[in-house]
C-alpha cells in the first residue's frame, strides 16, 4: 500500500520544522547575547530557585561588608579619641608631678592650674568627638546629643549607657561605640578597693600628715566599711616629749578598731609606719595636729573631669607652710592614683575596641571568601557556557540551512513540471 502525501502536508511539515529550528536557534542566540543560561524560570525551575537563594545570600553578604566598613570607620574614630585621651591624661599627670615641687609659690601653682584648664578643655573636646555621620561617639544611644557639658565641678554626662551595635556577620553583632559613662566616668577612686582621704579641716589645724593610697593586705578580711583615723597630740612638757597617738573607728558600725578593749586604747603614731586593720594597709607621714583625722572608705566611680577640676581648685588654694604643702601633697597623691585608674580604664576600653577591629578583619576575610563562593555558584547556575552555546548555535545554523534548502527542493517538486 502506497501512502500518499499531499503537497499541503509537505508544506506544513516543512514549515513547522523550519519554525522549530528557527525558534531553537533564536533561543541560543538570546542566551549568547544575554549571557544567561535560563531565560525563564520554566527552563530550569530547580536552578532558578537555587539561584534566587544564592542571590539573596550574596546581597546579605554585600550588606554585611558595608556594615563592617561603617563599623571600622566609627571604631577607628573612637581609637583615635582614646589615644588622645591617654596622651592628655599623661600630660595632666606630668603637671601634677610638676606642681608638687616644694619650691613652687602660689603664683607658680596658679600657672599650672591655667595649664590644667587647657588640658581639661582638650579632654572635654575629645569626649565630645563626632562620629562622622552627624552624631557623637560617646553619647550611647542618644547619638545626636552632645555627651558632656562643662560644670563648676567637672562635667555632666548627657548621654546614656547604651552601646550602639551593627550586625557584621550572619550571626555576629559588634558594638561600634562605648558610652561616655564607661570611658570617662567609670574610674575607680583610690587603689580600686578603698580610698584614703584627709579631713578638710586638717589644713586649718596646721597638721602636715600625708596619707598614702594604701593597698589590700588581706582580701578575706575586707568589710567594705568606712573608717576614721583620729589623732590626739599631747604637747611636750619639760622632760616629757610630745606624744602623738591615734584611734581607728568603724564609722559603719560605730565601734572602735580593734573592738576590744572599750574604750579603745590610742596607738602610738610613728611617721611612715604602716597602719593595718580589717585587711587594709596604708601609712601616714608627717606630723598630724591634735584633732586631725583621715578617712578610709570603699572605692567608688568618679568622673575624670571631677578629678581634674578638683585638682585645679586645690592648686588655687594657698599652699604655703607645712600644712598647706601637706594638703597639696594629699591631693596630688589622690590625683595621680585616680589619673592612673582613669588611664587604665581608657586602655581597657581601647583594647576592647582593638579586639573588635581585629574581629572585623577576620569577618572581612571570611566574607570575601563567601562572596567568591556565591559568585561561582551563581555563575554555574545562571551563566551560559559560551563554548557549548556557540557550538550549538553553529550546529543549529547548519541544520536550519539544510532544512531550508531541502524544503525549497521539495516544494519545487510538482507533477505539473513533467506534463508537456
Amino acid at each position: 500500500m502506497v501512502m500518499r502525501i499531499s503537497t499541503r502536508t509537505i508544506f506544513d511539515n516543512g514549515s513547522m520544522q523550519i519554525t522549530s529550528l528557527s525558534t531553537a536557534m533564536a533561543r541560543t542566540q538570546q542566551q549568547l547575547s544575554t549571557g544567561r543560561k535560563n531565560l525563564t524560570a520554566a527552563d530550569d525551575p530547580i536552578a532558578t530557585a537555587r539561584a534566587l537563594e544564592v542571590t539573596q545570600s550574596q546581597s546579605l553578604n554585600t550588606q554585611l561588608a558595608t556594615n563592617r566598613s561603617n563599623a571600622k570607620g566609627v571604631l577607628s574614630i573612637e581609637t583615635t579619641a582614646l589615644a588622645s585621651t591617654t596622651s592628655i591624661l599623661q600630660d595632666i599627670k606630668d603637671l601634677a608631678v610638676k606642681s608638687g615641687n616644694g619650691s613652687y609659690t602660689d603664683a607658680d601653682r596658679q600657672s599650672v592650674a591655667i595649664e590644667l584648664e587647657a588640658r581639661l578643655a582638650d579632654l572635654m573636646g575629645v569626649a565630645n568627638t563626632a562620629d562622622g555621620v552627624g552624631g557623637y561617639v560617646f553619647s550611647g544611644y542618644k547619638s545626636t546629643t552632645q555627651p558632656f557639658t562643662k560644670t563648676a565641678t567637672g562635667a555632666d554626662y548627657q548621654g546614656d549607657q547604651g552601646q550602639r551595635s551593627l550586625q557584621v556577620g550572619t550571626t555576629r553583632t559588634v558594638p561600634i561605640t562605648d558610652s561616655g559613662a564607661s570611658v570617662f566616668e567609670a574610674n575607680r577612686t583610690g587603689n580600686g578597693t578603698f580610698v584614703t582621704t584627709p579631713d578638710s579641716g586638717n589644713l586649718g589645724r596646721g597638721g602636715s600628715g600625708i596619707i598614702s593610697a594604701g593597698s589590700v593586705k588581706d582580701a578575706t578580711q575586707l568589710t567594705g566599711h568606712q573608717y576614721q583615723i583620729n589623732f590626739q597630740v599631747v604637747p611636750a612638757t619639760p622632760g616629757v616629749p610630745k606624744q602623738t597617738t591615734y584611734t581607728v573607728t568603724d564609722m559603719t558600725t560605730g565601734n572602735p578598731v580593734p573592738p576590744a578593749p572599750i574604750p579603745a586604747e590610742p596607738q602610738a603614731y610613728v611617721s611612715g609606719q604602716n597602719i593595718s586593720f580589717d585587711g587594709v594597709q596604708f601609712d601616714i607621714q608627717g606630723e598630724p595636729a591634735d584633732g586631725d583625722s583621715f578617712g578610709v572608705a570603699p572605692s567608688t566611680n568618679q568622673s575624670v573631669f571631677t578629678t581634674v577640676q578638683s585638682f585645679i581648685d586645690q592648686l588655687r588654694q594657698p599652699g604655703s607652710g607645712a600644712a598647706g604643702q601637706a594638703s597639696l601633697n594629699n591631693m596630688l597623691n589622690q590625683l595621680q592614683v585616680n589619673i592612673d585608674n582613669a588611664a587604665a580604664n581608657v586602655s581597657a576600653v581601647n583594647s576592647a575596641v582593638g579586639s573588635r577591629l581585629k574581629e572585623l578583619d577576620y569577618l572581612d576575610s571570611s566574607g570575601d571568601d563567601a562572596g567568591l563562593q556565591y559568585a561561582t555558584t551563581l555563575s554555574n547556575l545562571t551563566e551560559v557556557d559560551y563554548t557549548a552555546a556557540i557550538s550549538l548555535f553553529t550546529q543549529q545554523q547548519t541544520t536550519l540551512t539544510a532544512a531550508q534548502k531541502s524544503f525549497t527542493t521539495m516544494s519545487g517538486l510538482s507533477l505539473f513540471n513533467y506534463i508537456s
